[in-house]
């Protein structure tokens, strides 16, 4: 091979990335499709003579050669969360005053602060003022597309992993189906951080979609209900060659890059606002959505909502909402995140298919947290693709305002085109002689009072051994993201429950084969296997341990962030409030809830309990290091990748640095150790690659201590 050959290579390569980036992204193509052609061939024709030259960016490497046998799971480095949605202005303004409201808590310094008029009418006549001029709290509004969320890693620019949403903590990598999405640069362009993750929505077009469906309708095949559902159909495929076929496209809209960018030897600047960042990701090289805007004020973001509502349909992919999102990353940054949402975001959501029905009656259903919460019992009507019976009324204020009574004719929705709930009441076709509905002052599962508390809206049984509420939480104990316990079903709980035989969530790891065989319809056989299902969920995670009590506020995902932070039982029961509010993620409320349930003496009380049937706490295995530099670590480089069985990566990087090492995000010739934990990516191949010495933690505990190398 010459250097004449090598140099065509490189300038083919530059030449073809040149022009898809101008016909996917720009949408500007300057090259013909057949000298396109031509010069792929080309480039084709020498790699395969010079198999040397071929890299992971090269236009040819889109496809790969064999079908996936399967997708692997992996954790999300940084969560997905979802967003909240809202489904008309009004909800919009109540949004913005929430976190208005949270600013304040955090004493913020907010320089333009934007509040709702106390009129009423349409966002034209209900202004919202401003306090000041400056641009601190303006908003960025971007389409929503109705697509498929993907999670992408670059490392030294270029694109290692390609990951599904999944339920925000981790997701399926599909990077073989990724890399042929022509719009997703393979190879970053400009300067940029040797990490750089950026999320998007992955989408069909229409006319894309429409071929798809009239493929299959040919061949005899189940036609797609939507673009989003064949978007995702698609990502899941295990021949990255029919992904290839089907034209998937992409926008970009959130970017993630290094805490220590600023020290960066390239010298970029770092994005300081949701604007800039999409700036930025133009210049990387992706494609955001050309529609996105700057506003002002909740004016003019309804302006923007009212004017694509209509637009929309003119568009050549599916959208159904608006995402309205802070500007400033500062603010979002100290705005935090509820237990599910970034509070500095929002979906202002089209409606969505609605339909009439007529309320038969309204129950009450008491939660696992005592919350009494009215149940509309419906006429069945098809809504949505589906036939819904019951609606969600919220809470007492909620009836009261919509005036809803049993017998009235109601219109009927799916929020989020999940959840059925009434939007509002017809009152010309109410009957006769219908009464307004009142809560009840006791509860429906025990009997006890219930009490409202002040502030709230939500009315509550506070009686803790309430048979719903034991109920509530034994179900949600044993439900798939927390203990996993199969077998465990709501009628079988109700038997356990109403026969006294589990009162608390501990008493499930007493039960005995005996007494499970003696409930109804389940026989020695079913109670053996529940059994055994009960002992394995002994082995489940810290975090999911921590879920699976039900502390208000505290989801999935928070919890594995709380354990991050607090490996043990025992640390974080003595954790104080500003402690665990200083997780990423985890806000006041989350932290003063947190603190509060580990506060009291039953929940103390049931903590030991559990740690005395054996379930898994946490880890408090010390850690012996000393304080000075270690001179086997000492100017040593660390990569970290994957996740460690007994610490967070910052705290096996605190260790490190403690003694004098140095820990890096990007496997290089000057790293010394890798230190491997489960699902380990990219990192290991290259370091293995390079020959470094890989580390297990224990590995790490070892060298620190002296013990090692």
């Amino acid at each position: 091979m010459s250097s004449a050959q090598n140099q065509r290579v490189i300038e083919l390569r530059q030449l073809l990335q040149k022009a898809s980036y101008e016909y996917y992204v720009l949408d500007s193509p300057t090259l013909e499709d057949t000298v396109y052609d031509r010069f792929y061939r080309e480039l084709q024709d020498l790699e395969a003579q010079y198999p040397e030259l071929v890299t992971l960016d090269s236009p040819t490497q889109r496809v790969g050669e064999q079908p996936a046998a399967q997708f692997h799971t992996v954790e999300h480095r940084i969560p997905l969360y979802s967003l909240e949605n809202a489904f008309d202005i009004s909800e919009l303004q109540q949004w913005q005053e929430r976190w208005l409201r949270q600013a304040k808590t955090l004493q913020l310094d907010i320089e333009n602060i934007w509040e709702p008029s106390r009129g009423k009418g349409s966002h034209n006549q209900n202004q919202l003022n401003p306090l000041s001029g400056s641009s601190t709290s303006e908003y960025v509004c971007e389409l929503k597309i109705d697509g498929s969320a993907l999670a992408l890693t670059y490392e030294d620019g270029l694109l290692v992993r390609g990951v599904t949403r999944g339920d925000g903590t981790r997701g399926e990598d599909i990077t073989q189906n990724v890399r042929t999405i022509r719009s997703i640069p393979l190879k970053l362009q400009g300067n940029f951080p040797p990490i750089v993750e950026v999320r998007g929505e992955a989408f069909l077009g229409l006319e894309v979609f429409a071929e798809l469906n009239q493929q299959r309708q040919a061949i005899g095949e189940y036609q797609f209900a939507n673009p989003r559902n064949a978007a995702a159909g698609t990502l899941r495929q295990l021949n990255a060659q029919a992904v290839a076929e089907r034209r998937l496209d992409f926008f970009a809209y959130t970017l993630h890059l290094p805490e220590d960018g600023l020290n960066n030897p390239l010298n970029y600047t770092p994005p300081s606002s949701q604007w800039e960042a999409l700036e930025f990701l133009q210049n990387l090289g992706f494609r955001v959505n050309p529609h996105r805007q700057r506003c002002a004020d909740l004016n003019a973001v309804a302006d923007y909502y009212q004017q694509w509502d209509s637009q929309r349909r003119d568009l050549a992919y599916m959208t159904d909402g608006v995402v309205v999102k802070l500007n400033s990353f500062s603010l979002q940054t100290q705005l935090g995140f509820t237990q599910k949402f970034p509070r500095w975001a929002i979906a202002l959501k089209y409606p969505a298919e609605e339909a009439p029905s007529i309320v038969r009656a309204i129950t009450i259903q008491v939660g696992r947290t005592g919350a009494l919460t009215p149940v509309a019992e419906l006429t069945p009507v098809a809504l949505a693709g589906t036939t819904v019976s019951r609606a969600t009324l919220h809470n007492s204020d909620r009836i009261t305002e919509l005036d809803l009574r049993v017998g009235d004719t109601v219109i009927v929705r799916k929020a989020g085109e999940i959840i059925p709930e009434v939007v509002r009441v017809l009152p010309e076709l109410r009957p006769i002689d219908t009464q307004p509905f009142v809560m009840p002052d006791h509860c429906p599962a025990c009997g006890s009072g219930v009490v409202k508390p002040l502030g709230e809206v939500v009315t509550r049984c506070i009686n803790s051994s309430c048979p719903a509420i034991v109920q509530g939480s034994i179900l949600h104990w044993s439900s798939r993201d927390a203990m996993d316990i199969n077998g465990l079903g709501e009628k079988l709980v109700q038997q356990l429950v109403s026969q006294k035989l589990v009162e608390s969530i501990a008493d499930l790891y007493e039960l005995t084969e005996e007494q499970l065989a003696s409930l109804d319809r389940f026989g020695q056989k079913s109670a053996s296997k529940l059994i055994a299902a009960i002992i394995a969920s002994k082995s489940q995670s810290w975090a999911r341990v921590l879920y699976g009590l039900g502390i208000r506020h505290v989801g999935s995902v928070n919890a594995k962030a709380i354990v991050q932070k607090f490996p043990h039982l025992d640390q974080l029961a003595a954790a104080r409030i500003s402690d665990i509010a200083g997780i990423y993620g985890i806000g006041e409320e989350i932290a003063q809830s947190t603190h509060t349930w580990f506060s009291l003496p039953t929940n103390k009380a049931l903590m030991i309990r559990l740690g005395k049937l054996g379930l898994n706490l946490g880890s408090t295995e010390p850690v012996a290091v000393s304080p000075v530099s270690n001179t086997s670590i000492t100017g040593k480089v660390f990569v970290i990748t994957g996740t460690l069985p007994n610490r967070s990566r910052p705290e096996a990087k605190a260790m490190i640095e403690a003694q004098g090492g140095k820990v890096t995000d990007s496997v290089s010739k000057k790293t010394d150790y890798l230190v491997v934990g489960a699902e380990a990516g990219s990192k290991l191949t290259k370091a293995e690659g390079l020959g470094i010495p890989c580390l297990s933690e224990a590995d790490l505990i070892a060298l620190l201590q002296g013990e090692g190398e």
